[in-house]
């Protein structure tokens, strides 16, 4: 495996009485060596995140 820049972003559910952080989110990552870029327009790709303990 690979190293490389990687972004997190959690889901974030908002209702009209809760607020919830759903476990896991979309991972944006670097796809070149060296690159800090993570946006998809600009080369960046994403990855499944798995949350395998609460």
């Amino acid at each position: 495996m690979a190293r490389g820049h990687v972004d997190l972003r959690p889901f974030v559910l908002c209702g009209s009485d809760e607020i919830r952080i759903v476990p896991g989110g979309l991972t944006r990552v670097a796809l070149k060596e060296g690159s800090l870029v993570v946006n998809s327009s600009q080369g960046g790709g994403t990855k499944d995140t798995w949350v395998l303990d609460a």
